[in-house]
């Protein structure tokens, strides 16, 4: 694989010589596999949970609702110990997330992937070999701490080992390999649903391939420059940025690293120091990334796909195969984003999708509001082709924006000295709302309907308007530049920026007079 040259302007005039190295393609891709095992735990569930035999098994109310025609098409599903078994994952990934952030820091982001892997494999055991409820959640809690320690050191991985001027693009492998993960989640449920009746043991326990993928990717790739150097490896750090970059020139750029890590040094509670006006930008912007990201919608229909298709009236071969569609569309939607984002900026993206997917959710709402009754048996022909090209409309929309960029934004904003912290923040943030619409989405669906789709696409509006007033474009911009560059230059964010220099300038002012006033006296 040739590499490519290019460099990258700071805005001190400084150029960071960078090549795209195959050890950058190859590092990334490996690192990128823990996406693969999210994506595959959060599509294989909802397959799983449309299988007679697995509602047989665990779930036997569920099973009698759904073969009873009395009960309502809503209702069928509306069983808060199903829901458990898809929530009680992110539940433990927002636990696992606070002791990631110290691995992340004081072990580095290679060895929390590698902390990540296990967890997976071992949850997979038990969720293969599960012979109660009991020993299934056990297998998903497992399964969420691997996703707590994995979607808290790959993003940071990935923007910390990419050249600038691809950071996004490489950082979007992430999301790309849950797409991937989703996807190919779906099409195992599609044929393990015809083997009887063991077919949801194998859906689960070909998570292990993923898991393995992860565990050997971490055992291989380096660390990041920065986390060594921040970890005071300064000759490995170094050493692994020239060969990273595949350049001796690497000196700007290690200088920068290193007096970022010094600022890092300094400050010995990073959750703390979070709280501080000058990072109130990061934050806020991150905390309302991931929660606008959960209120689109859309992982409740990637949850619960078949389950949604099959409350339409889709049978459920039916249900499974328009499930796969939908994961092949948020697949192929996932390289748009990865071949424009670093082109046409964030932003735009973002807003082109608030459009699509308003627009795809609330015709979903009329059809399903005219349409499907409590108890009508199903769609027209016509009328389902229809919901499934309109739920692939606000798939597709989802994918090249809110997906990735909810991860890929606030990983590339927040400063070394708080960047662990504010990661951890982020995926705790997100496995939080995760957690709350997996565990109320079916409720919601009982008690909303249709309406519940109106509910998503109002937050739809909300979140557009916010990235069109307060979110600034991170487009090729130096990680450790973002303060000057972005927050300092926004209508709104640089008042933060400001006023704090404004209080530690008046700090040190204070203190130098004190100082001064003893040395006289």
């Amino acid at each position: 694989m040739p590499a490519g040259g290019f460099s990258v302007s700071a805005p001190t005039g400084v150029e960071f010589e960078a090549k795209i190295t195959p050890i950058v393609i190859i590092s990334c891709i490996m690192a990128a596999t823990g996406g693969l095992m999210f994506g595959y735990d959060v599509g294989i569930s909802g397959g799983v949970t449309s299988m007679d035999d697995f509602l047989i098994k665990f779930f036997p109310t569920v099973y009698r609702k759904k073969h009873e025609d009395k009960e309502s098409n809503y209702c069928k599903y509306d069983n808060q110990g199903l829901q458990l078994f898809t929530s009680s994952l992110y539940l433990a990934g927002l636990t696992a997330t606070f002791f990631a952030s110290y691995t992340t820091r004081n072990l580095g982001r290679r060895l929390t992937m590698l902390i990540a892997g296990v967890f997976f494999i071992v949850g997979v055991i038990f969720n293969g070999a599960a012979q109660n409820l009991a020993m299934l959640i056990v297998g998903r809690i497992l399964l969420g701490c691997g996703v707590g320690f994995a979607n808290q050191a790959v993003p940071l991985f990935l923007s910390e080992i990419a050249p600038t001027r691809i950071r996004g693009g490489l950082n979007i492998l992430f999301q790309l390999n849950v797409t991937i993960g989703i996807l190919f989640a779906n099409l195992i449920n599609y044929g393990t649903s015809k083997i009887h009746p063991w077919g949801w043991r194998l859906s689960l326990s070909l998570a292990g391939i993923p898991a393995v993928l992860l565990t050997l990717g971490a055992l291989f790739v380096t660390d990041t420059p920065n986390s060594l150097i921040e970890r005071g490896h300064l000759e490995e750090g170094k050493r692994v940025l020239k060969k990273i970059r595949g350049t001796e020139n690497v000196d700007p750029e290690f200088n920068e690293i290193v007096e970022a890590s010094r600022i890092a040094h300094e400050v010995k509670h990073p959750f703390r120091n979070l709280l501080l006006l000058r990072n109130r930008p990061q934050l806020v912007i991150a905390v309302l990334l991931q929660i606008f990201q959960q209120f689109t919608g859309i992982n409740a229909i990637m949850f619960y796909a078949p389950v949604l298709f099959n409350t339409l009236g889709f049978k459920s071969d039916a249900s499974l195969y328009s499930a796969v569609i939908t994961g092949a569309v948020n697949v192929l939607s996932t390289l748009v984003s990865v071949y424009s984002v670093d082109k046409v900026g964030r932003r735009l993206l973002l807003l082109e999708a608030g459009v699509q997917m308003f627009f795809s959710q609330a015709i979903i709402a009329v059809i399903l509001g005219i349409k499907v009754t409590d108890h009508s048996d199903n769609l027209s022909h016509g009328w389902a082709i229809l919901v499934v090209v309109l739920v692939c409309t606000f798939v597709s929309s989802f994918a090249w924006s809110w997906g990735p960029l909810g991860w890929l934004i606030p990983s590339e904003t927040f400063p070394l000295e708080t960047r662990s912290a504010g990661q951890s923040v982020t995926v705790c943030v997100n496995l939080l709302f995760t957690f709350v619409i997996a565990q109320a989405f079916l409720s919601m669906l009982c008690h909303m309907k249709y309406g519940i789709f109106a509910f998503f696409s109002a937050w739809v509006i909300v979140m557009s308007i916010f990235v069109l007033f307060l979110l600034p474009e991170t487009k090729n911009v130096p990680i450790e530049e973002m303060t000057e560059r972005v927050w300092k230059q926004h209508w709104f964010w640089k008042r933060f920026v400001d006023d704090d220099e404004h209080i530690l300038n008046g700090d040190a002012e204070k203190n130098g007079k004190i100082s001064n006033g003893k040395h006289e006296a």
